[in-house]
């Protein structure tokens, strides 16, 4: 995936809190559902969406479904970012 699916799963509110949930360590899917008012369907496609953009990792265990972050593509982003910084002359067009 491109830096644009990351920027583009990161445009909506609900997927930036479950991003900021998960900054705690890895959480299931059902913990995960029960921080919104939302239906599971809504928070499943809003997790779809981010494990698209590589932005979080899903691991099988039993019945239960787990959600953590995946810090690499956030790494390529700040480095994306840098490209801003006074001074910076190195232009990353696509991380």
């Amino acid at each position: 995936m491109g830096i644009h699916e990351s920027f583009k799963a990161l445009s909506d509110p609900v997927r930036r809190e479950i991003l900021a949930a998960l900054k705690g360590g890895r959480l299931p899917a059902g913990e995960i559902a029960s921080r919104f008012g939302l239906t599971g369907a809504t928070i499943s496609y809003h997790l779809s969406r981010l494990k698209d953009a590589d932005l979080v990792h899903e691991t099988k265990r039993g019945n239960f479904v787990y959600y953590e972050l995946n810090t690499t593509v956030f790494d390529d982003m700040v480095l994306w970012f840098g490209q801003f910084r006074k001074g910076k002359t190195q232009c990353l067009t696509d991380v």
